[in-house]
């Protein structure tokens, strides 16, 4: 549904919107907004996606010590454009492009936890990672991780990928083993 913006300026007179394009909006002396001449589609609040999902339900999921695996993130605590496939692929693929914020972290377990790396993947490829930074004690512990990414809109897609160094290693399910991400900024 289309819209004509009116406004009164002090000497009482009413302007209407020219066809240039361009849309000006006024809130006291001083206070302009100028939007540009544009096309496709304004974003705002409700119409960005944005999505957080986590490992929940169906138990931890078994992995092989010093394999890189992609987590079954199975839960979602939402997903605003219904981007995120929470049930065959685990993973993100925004249908518009921009600057994605992303975040994931890793929840693991295992006896003699020696070592754990989160990652990104863009498209089937290693895009940035986390360390694992500490543990609650020698079984378990969290990496985390967290970049600015550009998406196509598309085809492109990200998904979070775990490699843990011990005996008898898992991802745990808990919102800890997470994944989110929100458009900062269309392209």
């Amino acid at each position: 549904m289309a819209s004509i913006i009116t406004a009164t300026n002090s000497n009482g007179l009413t302007h209407v919107a020219d066809n240039s394009g361009v849309l000006q909006l006024a809130s006291g002396t001083g206070n302009l907004v100028t939007v540009p001449s544009v096309t496709g589609t304004a974003m705002v609040s409700g119409n960005m996606p944005a999505f957080s999902a986590y490992r929940g339900s169906g138990g931890q999921q078994s992995i092989t010590s010093q394999v890189w695996t992609k987590v079954q993130l199975n839960t979602e605590n939402f997903d605003t454009a219904n981007c995120f496939d929470s049930t065959t692929n685990y993973r993100f693929t925004p249908n518009v492009a921009g600057y994605y914020q992303m975040n994931g972290s890793l929840y693991f377990t295992g006896t003699s936890t020696v070592r754990g790396i989160v990652s990104l993947y863009k498209n089937g490829a290693e895009l940035t990672f986390g360390n694992y930074m500490g543990s609650f004690n020698s079984t378990q512990g969290v990496a985390v991780v967290s970049t600015l990414v550009y998406m196509n809109g598309s085809t492109d897609y990200l998904e979070l990928y775990g490699y843990v160094q011990a005996t008898s290693p898992t991802f745990v399910d808990n919102p800890a083993l997470s994944m989110s991400g929100y458009l900062a900024r269309t392209a």
